[in-house]
This record gives C-alpha cells, sequence and structure tokens, in this order.
C-alpha cells in the first residue's frame, strides 16, 4: 500500500515562504495526479493545487500566483513552494493521490500577523 508523508510545516511570519513536500512509498507520481488539500481550524477542507501525470498545475483562486505545485518523479515527491503567506494560510495541509484514495497525515502550517 502506498503511503504519503508531508513535512515541512513551520511557524512563519506574514509575507514568507515556506515549502511542503510530499514523499511517496512508491513511484506512483508518474501515472498519477497529485493534489495538496488544506484545513484551517473550524473550516472545511479545501482544495489548493493540482499537478497531473504530465506535469500540468492548476490552482485555486485563494493561492493562484503565490503557491507552486511540482514534483520531482525520480524522487517520488511532490513540492508546494508557499509565498507571500498570510494569515489566512493558516491550517493542516495534505497530500493526496484521487485515483487510489490515498492522503498523508498532513503538516501544519502557521502564519503570523
Amino acid at each position: 500500500q502506498v503511503q504519503l508523508v508531508e513535512s515541512g510545516g513551520g511557524l512563519v511570519q506574514a509575507g514568507g515562504s515556506l515549502r511542503l513536500s510530499c514523499a511517496a512509498s512508491g513511484s506512483i507520481f508518474r501515472a498519477n495526479t497529485m493534489l495538496w488539500h488544506r484545513q484551517a481550524p473550524g473550516k472545511q477542507r479545501e482544495w489548493v493545487a493540482t499537478i497531473t501525470y504530465t506535469g500540468s498545475t492548476i490552482y485555486g483562486d485563494s493561492v493562484k500566483g503565490r503557491f507552486t505545485i511540482s514534483k520531482d518523479n525520480a524522487k517520488n515527491t511532490v513540492y508546494l513552494q508557499m509565498n507571500s503567506l498570510k494569515p489566512e494560510d493558516t491550517g493542516v495541509y495534505y497530500c493526496g493521490v484521487p485515483r487510489i484514495g490515498t492522503w498523508g497525515q498532513g503538516t501544519q502550517v502557521t502564519v503570523s500577523s
């Protein structure tokens, strides 16, 4: 069974940057679409970004122009570069492979004002 492990979260001031990583236990990124979601306290999970198996990317309106999703197939890792962070970006960030219904445990991002 494929496992996903997120890392890279932390506490950062508004305007700062973080890079999240999502490492897979197997070579699944070559043939699957990957997503990043996030969930703020008391709110529903929100889609953040998608990268297809061909490398095409799509972003949610709230992060467009500030976040960049990318992947390294050789390292079985997907990244989320987050710049110009805002307090409203605070939440737990999850990566997932919707086709096989697999999600990581999440990594906490906290942006202070």
